[in-house]
């Protein structure tokens, strides 16, 4: 466990992990790609926008990966190039995850990697690009699984106080914060399902907002008196002021009126969070983990976790129960005389 006093940082970030080094420039390396290569990584693009809806930032992750595999196929003497794409084989997928261990890629980023092959190979299968499906022969070492950096319960109470007082002189962005933040830590969804939010998408009366998470899939989620008061103030008094032509329907807009960015969220939780004395740097997703970690510990059940984080996998969700009991050791330890 950390330390209550860490200070903001690298280490505290990333929960100990090595840091991956900087990745090459993709758009670089897209861009001195043959042309047919070019057109396949537009087309699968196409595909996992379209046909699988997955989000832009999936999209340009798995696409990201495709181009660093099709640049190592199409360099250097004995590429694959000369030989035509439908020619990859598992000797050469290996090769590329090998390059990247070389490299200094981790345990994490090299499974994540091998997955993005497998699902790209497969989809080369069925389309005709490859003659075989050498990605289902494909291994890599599997990810290790971090417990999530949280805040205690009185930090999180800190941080809403301070969000509060923030919003005390009415301006229109300490009052989008203020709401940002409430709804962030109240109903635990990711940052691209709060930007992707529209007006409509909140429910006062029932207090529950409806969101689009991965794939398309929608589902409702509960928030509490706190979060309806700051999302009230912020519709009412603040949204009005920064609303412009480009605004839309969306919920929370950045300073120049259009939707407001995830970057731009981002930045807003990172440097509320660092004014909580004794909290680790996070963002969003620390207030996601936090809400997780704070609703089991309040003794709500595994399956309803899963169904308000929108979770696939209840595997996923089964990672906050090791949180709890992590935390609930650590006070053993510094309890129990036994200890």
């Amino acid at each position: 466990m950390p330390s209550a006093t860490a200070r903001p940082g690298a280490t505290a970030r990333s929960g100990g992990r090595r840091k991956d080094p900087p990745r090459p420039d993709l758009r670089a390396l897209r861009d001195a790609l043959p042309e047919k290569e070019r057109a396949v990584v537009t087309d699968y693009e196409r595909h996992l926008s379209l046909e699988r809806g997955l989000s832009p930032h999936t999209v340009r992750a798995y696409a990201g990966d495709v181009v660093s595999l099709l640049a190592f196929l199409t360099t250097g003497e004995d590429s694959a190039a000369a030989r035509g794409l439908g020619n990859l084989d598992i000797t050469q997928l290996r090769a590329w995850l090998a390059g990247q261990r070389t490299d200094g890629a981790g345990r994490t980023t090299l499974a994540r990697r091998a997955a993005a092959a497998r699902t790209f190979t497969a989809w080369a299968h069925r389309v005709g690009l490859l003659k075989a499906d050498p990605g289902g022969r494909l291994a890599a070492p599997r990810a290790h699984r971090t417990l999530p950096g949280v805040l205690r319960a009185d930090q999180a109470d800190a941080l809403m106080t301070a969000s509060a007082n923030g919003a005390v002189e009415r301006d229109p962005v300490a009052l989008r914060d203020r709401a940002l933040i409430e709804l962030l830590y109240a109903t635990g969804i990711r940052v691209s399902e709060l930007c992707g939010l529209d007006v409509g998408a909140v429910d006062f009366a029932r207090r529950v907002v409806s969101v689009v998470g991965k794939g398309g899939k929608e589902r409702v989620v509960p928030f509490g008196i706190p979060a309806a008061t700051a999302l009230s103030e912020w519709l009412e008094e603040a949204r009005p002021e920064l609303a412009g032509e480009r605004s839309g329907q969306a919920l929370f807009l950045g300073v120049r009126g259009k939707r407001l960015d995830p970057r731009a969220a981002r930045r807003v939780v990172h440097e509320a969070v660092a004014a909580v004395p004794g909290a680790l740097d996070m963002g969003p997703h620390g207030l996601r983990h936090s809400a997780a970690t704070h609703l089991l510990e309040g003794g709500a059940d595994l399956r309803s976790v899963q169904e308000l984080l929108g979770h696939a996998t209840l595997a996923t969700t089964q990672l906050y129960t090791h949180v709890t009991v992590d935390r609930l050791k650590a006070i053993h330890d510094r309890a129990h005389p036994r200890a």
